[in-house]
């Protein structure tokens, strides 16, 4: 049985463009085309409810934030693959905080878009390469998550939470009353500690043990 997917995209060149590929797709099949998240939500009053939703990040009326923090809340069982046309962290992190299963550029291929959304139904995820994608293979040992916690102190769990937001370092360091060199000594301690290169690696870690905002 086919999976069922809703493209949410305000550029219609782009949303139809996706609907052909993904047309050429063995596995998947489109439902139906919106242009915002409203257009979704009015939608989903009368058709079908898909098993993925490829949700454009910057979209006007309502954007990919806010549909995918409606969609986490009224109807969790529904894969969100967010779109971009940037690889900035900030969209990411705010994306996968709001329910975000994958997270994709708008310029991928035709064969990483097919393993992609193989990928969320396979596996629950897909997000490239520089999300630093080691992580999430980590993130199924629960053992090794209860013995890192005992490693991470106060100050670090409290610095974990804010890289869930949009703040710099330097607005982190005057939220935790220290200098940018601390707030730094805490992020280096924890890419020691976790394994993890990026930012977007400790915000996810931060996520998934509810050390969020």
């Amino acid at each position: 049985m086919k999976r069922t997917i809703v493209i949410v995209d305000d550029h219609v060149l782009i949303a139809n463009a996706l609907s052909s590929i993904i047309s050429n797709f063995s596995q998947f099949e489109v439902l139906y085309v919106c242009e915002n998240g409203n257009d979704f939500q009015e939608k989903l009053k009368t058709k079908a409810i898909p098993d993925i939703v490829l949700l454009d990040v910057s979209m006007p009326v309502m954007n990919g934030f806010e549909t995918a923090k409606w969609l986490k809340e009224t109807h969790p069982n529904i894969l969100i693959m967010a779109l971009s046309m940037q690889d900035d962290e900030q969209s990411l992190i705010k994306m996968i905080k709001n329910g975000a299963k994958g997270y994709m550029l708008k310029n991928v291929h035709p064969k990483e878009l097919e393993n992609a959304l193989n990928s969320v139904v396979q596996k629950g995820h897909y997000f490239p390469e520089w999300a630093a994608s080691k992580i999430f293979t980590s993130m199924n040992d629960d053992n090794i998550d209860a013995k890192l916690k005992l490693k991470i102190s106060d100050r670090e769990i409290e610095f974990l939470k804010y890289t869930t937001s949009e703040m710099t370092y330097k607005e982190i360091s005057e939220k935790m009353f220290c200098s940018p060199r601390t707030v730094e000594n805490y992020r280096d301690s924890l890419f020691e500690k976790l394994e993890l290169k990026t930012r977007v690696g400790l915000a996810v870690y931060a996520l998934k043990n509810g050390y969020s905002e």
